[in-house]
């Protein structure tokens, strides 16, 4: 199994996560890797680690995906692999649970979600975002 993080999907990649069947309610895990420091496109001068600018970002996309009918079920720090082996263990995960494919849509084309979306590239060396859909 090769593994790659990446901040920013493909078009191949939305265009296969938004082409589904069942248009209902997901969960999104995020498995989270952050920068030391934070990097903006724009130079500005800042003195904040890669963490710090996500969780920026964290607290903005929190209270959007409420408003959009979802909700942030978990996130916690990685401390440890018990089973199997990766190179580096990401930093962090977080759950969040969408609506719709939809609805999940919406929010990324928000103005308040593009505003954020600074922030988390600024403070992500990569990431993995992986759909679940719940048996129970």
């Amino acid at each position: 199994m090769n593994v790659e993080n990446a901040v920013i999907p493909s078009g191949t990649q939305i265009r296969e996560f938004f082409t589904v069947e069942n248009d209902g309610p997901f969960a999104m895990l995020n498995l989270l890797r952050f920068k030391d420091r934070a990097t903006y496109g724009d130079e500005r001068d800042n003195d904040c680690t890669g963490r710090d600018a996500y969780m920026i970002y964290g607290a903005g996309v929190a209270a959007l995906i409420q408003e959009f009918g979802g909700s942030i079920s978990f996130s916690g720090d990685v401390t440890g692999l018990l089973l199997g082996t990766v190179d580096e263990l990401w930093d962090m995960v977080a759950i969040a649970n969408y609506p719709s494919h939809a609805a999940f849509m919406e929010m990324m084309q928000d103005p308040r979600w593009l505003e954020i979306e600074v922030d988390r590239e600024a403070g992500l060396a990569g990431q993995l975002n992986i759909r679940v859909e719940r048996h129970f």
